[in-house]
């Protein structure tokens, strides 16, 4: 599993790193959330889901292997 935070989205409600803080940290200059690493270890994928779910933005994304594509 591969997630993203959409920054053009993010409004910067910290719920995301409230609920995964092993996922996701805020920027100190806007407040708005990033993955630490858009790679989730298999014993992490239950809380990014949650993470996903809790967005109010719907700021975060899962990359899906199929949709990723070889230029």
């Amino acid at each position: 599993m591969n997630i993203y935070v959409d920054q053009d989205i993010c409004q910067g409600h910290t719920i995301c790193s409230m609920v995964a803080p092993d996922l996701f940290q805020l920027r100190d200059e806007d407040g708005h959330a990033y993955a630490i690493d858009g790679d989730v270890p298999a014993e992490l994928e239950g809380v990014a889901r949650e993470a996903i779910l809790s967005c109010p933005e719907r700021a975060i994304v899962e990359v899906f292997e199929h949709a990723i594509q070889e230029s």
